[in-house]
């Protein structure tokens, strides 16, 4: 077996046409059941091509996976195909040449005619070249509800954030929690970054993280979602887990009553067997402003020395965007297909939802599609400070926010 790096390249049986197998390590973050039985879409439909996918599973989130990725790419160890999410975080390394170009396999897929919204390849792109495939519309802008919770509390499924965050004392009094929140650091920005799309509206959102409008970050329209933010606070003050899946757990099993997380917390919902809009209920931008988060996850593809990786790439890149794999893997992931012409019948309650808002095209960007990653640590940063720490009032962390987004690149 030929080794490039830690990545495998074997010659195996032919796929016709000379063509060689190859087995292709590939690194992502998805770990949790739902994510897994995602996955395993793409490995399937990757290995029917007679290649072979070597999972390269990193546990923990992507600010854990990333700089374990980052380092073996630059150290000159680079895997075969490599997660990151939509946006700028692979841009120094696609600018240092260490990025394989697409552009090619994206031109013989059609992929500027089919993938919807046309950001998400623009994403991908550079000086003009396509350096990556994406692969799912994932948005933050859902809060997750467990019908029993609220039904054991003996007060309705809330419509709307205020009607949540009203049930709040009752649902303590029933011994329950109001809000599962995980101790990763981007889940707490994730909750204030939904709360402001929410409350201040998406044009607001827009405006802070995309136009750096500093003194909309620190001026009366934004003191509200800070407000939030604190209630928010207090009802996770005992949810005591550190992982997002185990969050949802929480709401899956009665123990909270909901939970702020992407779409990505439905497949967890699926695995478990629990029915959207029977056994719990979503709101998409907290039952406020309904839009579609145009972020998501896309591959890249290292550049390697080996002509036939360098093809099986190829392969991959085409397989994970072929219709087919599309619908497989996002039915599972939770997530919305980036083409536009695949047919989504199976979809659950939830994903219809998600599809309508997307059809009427109420979209925004992902943060990370506005901001650097420097700049978002940051913001991570103040907030998992804020969420830990009661004594930091609402009007502290909104100024020390509008300092951030004032010196933001």
């Amino acid at each position: 077996m030929k080794r490039a790096g830690l990545l495998m390249a074997a010659v195996a049986m032919p796929l016709g046409a000379g063509a060689l197998a190859t087995d292709l390590e590939v690194t992502h973050w998805w770990t949790s059941g739902g994510e897994a039985a995602a996955v395993a879409e793409f490995a399937k439909a990757f290995d029917a091509t007679g290649n072979k996918w070597v999972d390269g599973a990193i546990a923990g989130s992507g600010g854990t996976a990333r700089p374990i990725m980052i380092s073996r790419i630059t150290g000159g160890d680079p895997m075969a195909a490599t997660q990151f999410n939509h946006g700028r975080q692979a841009e120094e390394l696609v600018e240092a040449g260490l990025m394989r170009d697409l552009t090619d396999v994206a031109e013989a897929g059609n992929w500027k005619d089919v993938v919807r919204p046309s950001s998400l390849l623009d994403s991908c792109t550079l000086d003009g070249r396509i350096y990556c495939v994406p692969v799912n519309i994932h948005s933050q802008q859902w809060l997750w509800l467990s019908n029993a919770a609220f039904e054991k509390a003996g007060v309705p499924v809330p419509s709307n954030w205020e009607e949540y965050a009203a049930a709040a004392p009752k649902l303590q009094e029933a011994g329950i929690i109001p809000l599962a929140m995980g101790q990763q650091p981007w889940q707490t920005t994730l909750a204030f970054q939904v709360l402001l799309v929410a409350l201040a509206g998406p044009d607001a959102y827009t405006a802070v993280f995309g136009g750096k409008d500093a003194e909309l970050a620190g001026g009366e329209e934004l003191a509200k979602v800070f407000e939030a933010a604190s209630a928010a606070r207090d009802m996770a003050k005992d949810s005591n887990v550190q992982n997002w899946n185990d969050a949802t757990s929480m709401v899956i099993t009665g123990k909270a009553a909901g939970q702020i997380m992407g779409d990505w917390a439905q497949g967890e919902f699926q695995v478990a067997g629990q029915v959207a809009g029977e056994d719990y209920t979503c709101l998409p931008g907290l039952g406020v402003n309904e839009v579609i988060q145009t972020g998501g996850d896309a591959f890249y593809f290292p550049k390697v020395d080996d002509a036939e990786v360098t093809a099986a790439q190829a392969e991959l890149a085409s397989v994970m965007i072929s219709p087919e794999t599309q619908v497989a893997f996002n039915l599972k992931k939770g997530s919305l297909p980036v083409r536009g012409d695949v047919d989504l019948d199976a979809a659950n309650d939830c994903m219809k939802k998600g599809l309508d808002i997307l059809a009427k095209g109420n979209i925004i960007q992902a943060p990370d599609q506005l901001l650097s990653a420097d700049d978002l640590t940051q913001v991570n940063d103040l907030f998992v400070e804020f969420f830990n720490d009661p004594s930091i009032s609402a009007e502290t962390a909104q100024s020390r926010f509008a300092s951030i987004i004032s010196n933001a690149s």
